[in-house]
């Protein structure tokens, strides 16, 4: 029994690769996608990103850097309702922005990133957050709104990556 749900999880990954290789603007490989994952066609994926279940809403563009990872059910938002518009609470018209994630950021479980924000180099980003401001780099954040209440050892984090230490 083992081996035929290994063989349909293998299945169901392969499929879900497949339908964010054919959505995305370009990816490198290698590129893991272990839970379902929707992007858009203005979404570019750098080397060694691993999804295990994200969604990219919008028309903005969003350029996730190497050796990202996702948590679970996280939510990546490129455009808002236009509030300031000819309607309330807000008329058919959208306010696009870009969101740009740096190399080696890892988001926790159920993380939602909002237009306009990013995410810098080595952020982490703590599991049911909600990012409405940019992130530094190395910065470990939480919360909503996601606030900054650690920061990586630069000089580990540098080191492991001259090594090549990427997962």
């Amino acid at each position: 029994m083992n081996g035929i749900r290994r063989l349909i999880t293998r299945l169901r990954r392969a499929r879900y690769k497949a339908k964010v290789v054919r959505q995305c603007r370009a990816y490198r490989e290698p590129l893991k996608v272990n839970g379902y994952t929707y992007v858009t066609p203005r979404t570019v994926l750098g080397r060694n990103v691993n999804f295990n279940g994200l969604v990219v809403r919008g028309n903005g563009n969003v350029t996730i850097g190497d050796n990202f990872h996702s948590g679970p059910e996280c939510v990546i938002l490129t455009r808002n309702h236009n509030f300031e518009g000819t309607a309330i609470p807000y008329d058919a018209t959208y306010d696009c922005k870009d969101v740009v994630i740096g190399d080696n950021v890892w988001l926790g479980m159920r993380v939602m990133v909002l237009p306009g924000v990013t995410i810098g180099e080595g952020a982490i980003v703590q599991a049911g957050s909600v990012v409405v401001t940019d992130v530094p780099r190395y910065a470990i954040v939480g919360g909503h709104p996601a606030k900054v209440f650690g920061q990586r050892d630069a000089a580990h984090y540098e080191r492991l990556k001259a090594e090549g230490r990427f997962h």
